[in-house]
């Protein structure tokens, strides 16, 4: 066992505080990370304010975790001391489920182990990333190329790859028409992916506030919903809409605006129930659906993507003693476009 210092949630919706946890002494197949970089995801927010249902406390949240290999167990056979390397929101799975089996660990139904907020194998509590040290099975860590810089490349390891699964499932690419719901942490990462794809990207927004933003991150159109002219103007227009906003949207509004056999994805979750109207599927035999990270092998495939692409998150450097005050920032849409503690101040 190891004791180092982390930013924990001792409460539902209680400031986080600095404390120390334990972390598992290397076993066989686990590699001990030196954190080096944690993002800060809107989830982060919904689980330590126990939006999404009850929680396990104290929490130490963050998926987003980027640092360099520092111990390796005797079995492992991916990674040496001193690799760059990425850990998401997994940190296990039942390794036998058909999910699991297609490299679909993130659906596992067997016993997938959220690397924060869950109960591992061992029958202990999970911590993640707002801390100094990481200790994960092989097999859930992800290597990061020597191109990306590991504070960029923080973000990707949820807000990256929450965005590129859907976008590589539902065939973004040329010749497709896509929209991204919401320029934040998500967004941002789904407009930079889907024009690397080769897609036509719409940023639907609130306002026109980020429209400048928008266009640099390789959107070719920005529009404000709050404008009703622009649920007019788009209808029937969209092959793809990948919705990363945390709050309920007019579904139907949303549905009118896709071609036949067009989707709406969700990857962002509001805490509250949506309403939908079934006409707004049934005409235009449009698919609603939903979408959750990715893989172990989606990711690599995601970072390695990102990397012959020169992409990586659109950050603001933060100190540990900022995370409440980063909160609150992320509740207000204050950040452009990503929080990333600099755990060297943990």
């Amino acid at each position: 066992m190891t004791t180092v210092a982390a930013y924990a949630a001792p409460a539902a919706k209680a400031p986080l505080e600095r404390t120390t946890i334990e972390r598992r002494a290397v076993r066989e197949s686990d590699v001990l990370i030196d954190i080096k970089f944690a993002g800060i995801c809107h989830s982060d927010i919904h689980q330590a304010h126990e939006g999404w249902g009850e929680a396990i406390f104290p929490m130490v949240p963050g998926h987003e975790i980027a640092g360099v290999v520092s111990e390796v167990g005797p079995g492992v056979t991916k990674f040496t001391v001193g690799d760059r390397v990425g850990v998401g929101c997994l940190v296990d799975s039942c390794r036998e489920c058909d999910n699991c089996a297609a490299g679909l660990e993130q659906y596992c139904t067997g016993g997938g182990v959220g690397t924060y907020n869950a109960i591992g194998k061992d029958g202990e509590p999970t911590y993640g990333g707002y801390s100094q040290k990481i200790v994960v099975d092989e097999n859930y860590v992800v290597r990061i190329p020597d191109t990306l810089a590991l504070d960029e490349a923080a973000p990707l390891l949820c807000a990256g790859i929450t965005t590129y699964s859907p976008l590589r499932h539902w065939s973004a690419g040329p010749g497709k028409k896509v929209a991204i719901v919401g320029l934040g942490g998500l967004g941002h990462m789904g407009v930079k992916i889907a024009h690397a794809l080769g897609a036509e990207v719409t940023v639907l927004s609130q306002t026109l506030r980020k429209k400048e933003d928008g266009l640099k991150l390789g959107a070719d159109h920005y529009h404000a919903t709050s404008d009703e002219r622009t649920f007019k103007d788009l209808k029937g227009t969209f092959d793809l809409i990948l919705s990363t906003v945390s709050a309920p949207l007019p579904l139907d509004a949303y549905l009118s605006l896709l071609r036949t056999d067009g989707a709406f994805v969700n990857v962002g979750a509001p805490e509250e129930p949506v309403a939908l109207n079934l006409f707004s599927v049934i005409g235009g035999r449009k698919t609603l659906a939903g979408s959750g990270i990715g893989g172990i092998r989606e990711t690599q495939e995601m970072l390695d993507f990102c990397a012959a692409h020169g992409i990586g998150a659109e950050i603001e450097l933060i100190g540990a003693q900022e995370i409440n005050d980063a909160y609150e920032r992320v509740l207000a849409s204050d950040v452009r476009y990503r929080f990333v503690i600099d755990a060297a101040t943990i």
